[in-house]
């Protein structure tokens, strides 16, 4: 192990060891959210243990009068956390802030199109993630995610920030070795592809119509599918769910058996 690395985990157990999360006050957070109930208990210790250290590595702020109690930090902090319980608090670096409104929040957007005409609206996002930024939630949207419907706007901005450690969010974050590239590019563009034909056909798809929007957005949704349903992704895209089991290491069927 690199020095580095040592002492960062020996102040990390430091940190866990001086401030940790009292056991109580994390089953008081997280205890009327599903997702997280559902996990084995050597799990939740884990996850308690990161999102102790997330919140202690992290910045919270609320905006809008929004009164952020450390009860609301620890669920999103647990839920934060979830998509790297088998990775490192490591993928999370590069950035500092948490940033929660109290509801969905609206952001200007434009673009030119192809005959150079510049267009400019207006978008209602209940979360965003920026790159080295911060990562933007609305809190209600953060009360409805984890409940086992496949919506969940912290994985989805978590998958985001993971998307964009090696450049842009396209889809396509950094792969562990033994991954293939182009075995993950040729899954994920097969069924992205697969997924806008169908709704372009008018199908009902029991994932949110929104993984169509992009590659970048495909990877996000189908992440929170893969934590919240897993069933669901396995029964659409198995290469996919199999690429998603290698790169989060772990398989969520192994905790929610059952499709629906």
């Amino acid at each position: 192990m690199p020095i580095f690395k040592f002492f960062k985990n020996l102040r990390r157990q430091r940190i866990f060891d001086e401030f940790p999360i009292d056991p109580a006050a994390f089953r008081s957070a997280t205890g009327n959210v599903p997702l997280l109930e559902r996990l084995p208990e050597a799990e939740r210790e884990e996850l308690r243990r990161l999102a102790t250290l997330f919140l202690h590595e992290k910045i919270f702020e609320s905006s809008g009068n929004l009164p952020l109690t450390e009860a609301m930090k620890i669920r999103i902090a647990a839920l934060a956390c979830l998509p790297v319980l088998h990775l490192d608090l490591d993928w999370y670096a590069g950035w500092r802030t948490v940033l929660v409104f109290p509801a969905e929040f609206v952001r200007p957007r434009e673009s030119i199109d192809d005959i150079g005409v510049m267009h400019e609206w207006e978008e209602t996002l209940g979360g965003e993630a920026w790159e080295l930024g911060p990562v933007i939630l609305s809190w209600a949207d953060v009360e409805a995610s984890g409940r086992g419907d496949g919506y969940n706007v912290v994985i989805h901005e978590m998958a985001h920030k993971l998307d964009m450690l090696n450049g842009p969010c396209d889809g396509f974050p950094p792969l562990h070795r033994g991954m293939k590239a182009s075995a993950w590019a040729h899954d994920f563009t097969c069924a992205f592809n697969d997924f806008n034909a169908r709704l372009d056909r008018g199908e009902h798809t029991l994932i949110d119509p929104y993984a169509g929007e992009s590659p970048s957005e495909f990877f996000a949704v189908l992440s929170e599918y893969f934590f919240e349903r897993p069933a669901v992704v396995d029964a659409e895209y198995p290469t996919v769910y199999a690429q998603m089991c290698q790169f989060y290491r772990t398989d969520p069927l192994q905790h929610t058996p059952a499709l629906g």
